[in-house]
């Protein structure tokens, strides 16, 4: 019986949530140095501004930057770097054909360490427009003020 890996997330994207809808989720690994590893254990790293890209057969993603390891060695070292995505050759087949549709595109949604593996959720999404976004901003009022006329009426409940 294998033992349940325990996620410890990292890093999360809570923008993309709110300027894209999200499609699907994928579940990836990155290629990595060993100093990138030990900066982003130590949470130095950003994907807000991250996106992902298909070339050729593989899987890439860009703009990520993860802050350089402090104890290293002081050599010159980019922290913008592109990384390959490691995924199942059937998903990056389904990305490719996905990602040439208009409009469609790949959007890290959080970081975090599975056991001892850096992993990535990306996500196929399509950007939101501003009609939408208004639309989640009410919908989500409309709940918080459901929420708080539950919470009154419990609470005069248990006074009688």
């Amino acid at each position: 019986m294998e033992k349940a890996l325990k996620e410890k997330t990292i890093s999360t994207n809570r923008r993309a949530r709110r300027e894209y809808h999200i499609l699907e989720n994928f579940e990836c690994g990155l290629v990595l140095h060993g100093y990138e590893v030990k900066s982003i254990r130590q949470g130095r790293v950003n994907i807000q501004d991250a996106y992902g890209t298909v070339r050729g057969d593989e899987a890439f993603l860009e703009n990520m930057h993860i802050t350089p390891y402090s104890h290293g060695d002081q050599r010159v070292i980019d922290p913008l770097r592109t990384r390959k995505l490691l995924l199942r050759r059937k998903e990056i087949d389904y990305l490719i054909g996905k990602t040439r549709e208009r409009g469609l595109a790949l959007i890290p949604l959080r970081l975090y360490l599975k056991g001892p593996h850096v992993k990535l959720e990306i996500g196929l999404a399509r950007g939101k427009k501003l009609y939408d976004k208004r639309e989640d901003i009410a919908a989500r009022d409309a709940k918080r003020d459901i929420d708080r006329a539950m919470r009154g009426r419990a609470k005069s409940r248990e006074r009688e």
